[in-house]
């Protein structure tokens, strides 16, 4: 079974980019291999929206290729939720279209407790992956 290890300082800057970037959704990249995140890349969300997130695609470039270049593989593609729950809106299915990519999203919707939670997108089809924080990778 497909489980994303998320260690707890990538999560925390997942959290804190969350947290500056609303009420926009903020929205990155994170890479690894083998289900265990190495790197975190912070992307801008070009359509500033509160409601949906799109990657500047020369940023996208950019990752793509150092992710290839430090040996790794795209995980995981987050984004945030400011205000509702950590689950995929119908807009955040119909434009997932990276197949064998976990879709992470980070709810803000409870200040004091944001939620974290990751799914498989495929044809419009929604599976939860399990996600565990783990201790700070060297």
């Amino acid at each position: 079974m497909l489980k994303l290890k998320i260690p707890s300082n990538i999560f925390e800057q997942m959290l804190q980019q969350a947290k500056a970037e609303a009420p926009i959704e903020a929205c990155g990249i994170l890479a690894g291999r083998d289900g265990q995140v190495k790197k975190l890349y912070k992307m801008t969300n070009a359509d500033q929206s509160s409601g949906h997130f799109m990657m500047a695609p020369v940023e996208q470039f950019k990752v793509v290729k150092d992710v290839r270049a430090a040996g790794l593989e795209m995980l995981a593609i987050y984004h945030s939720h400011p205000e509702s729950p950590a689950r995929p809106s119908q807009e955040d299915i119909r434009l997932a279209l990276m197949p064998d990519v976990v879709y992470v999203i980070v709810s803000l919707q409870n200040a004091n407790t944001p939620v974290l939670k990751g799914f498989l997108i495929e044809n419009e089809n929604v599976t939860e992956v399990p996600i565990k924080i783990v201790k700070e990778s060297k």
